[in-house]
């Protein structure tokens, strides 16, 4: 087997990862130079109630559900999990693993709040002013579920070899990264492109580091992590 066929799965994804970095790159650049205002106005107004844009579309049940939906991205309750998940690996000897997945959450949480402060995009303004702790782009509730529930769902793929069980663990993980953005927007908490941009700094993200994880096991067979 030549050294294509034994390691294309690492190839593949390192040019996936070139081309949502390439994504992120021209969303921000579209975003920067208000290209993108007329596609986020309208994604945004699909989900507003027209007699009163202040408030989302459905009854209150509905409004209610998204935002525990919406909190299933946010920073406390993905910062349990990472506790949660990390303690489980260290108690079981997968130390390497546990602090793969730290750096890669962490990691992740620090390219969102960089790129925050770099552009420092101004929220939507359906949403009260005081609610407000960080700038729009990109959506690090957006971002940060792609990070965890991604490598997390590729952590449990990995641990079984029966098909259906890892189509469900990465098929759960991409459920819940796509529910909780689209959620920033039912919310009108963020912008289209806020979540868009978001996803591909997550994904891409959670990618680099599963290729780096993956080059680690390669080059140190004898030191399972």
């Amino acid at each position: 087997m030549n050294h294509w066929s034994k390691h294309w799965r690492l190839y593949a994804s390192m040019v996936i990862v070139g081309l949502l970095a390439g994504a992120f790159g021209m969303i921000a650049d579209e975003m920067s130079e208000g290209e993108t205002l007329l596609f986020d106005t309208s994604i945004l107004m699909l989900f507003r109630n027209p007699a009163d844009l202040t408030q989302p579309l459905g009854p209150a049940w509905l409004q209610e559900a998204v935002r525990d939906i919406t909190a299933l991205g946010s920073f406390s309750v993905l910062a349990l999990i990472l506790l949660l998940v990390v303690s489980a690996l260290a108690f079981t000897g997968r130390r390497g693993t546990a602090l793969f997945v730290a750096i890669s959450v962490l990691g992740g949480e620090l390219l969102s709040s960089i790129f925050k402060a770099t552009f420092n995009r101004t929220r939507p303004e359906y949403i009260d002013p005081e609610r407000i702790l960080s700038a729009s782009f990109p959506s690090g509730h957006a971002a940060l579920s792609a990070v965890v529930y991604l490598t997390l769902g590729t952590i449990l793929a990995g641990s079984t070899d029966k098909l259906p069980l890892r189509i469900f663990y990465l098929g759960a993980a991409v459920f819940l990264t796509l529910i909780v953005g689209i959620s920033r927007l039912y919310l009108g908490v963020h912008f289209p492109t806020d979540v868009i941009a978001g996803w591909a700094l997550g994904v891409g993200w959670a990618l680099l580091m599963g290729v780096a994880y993956r080059v680690w096991e390669l080059r140190h067979p004898q030191e399972p992590i």
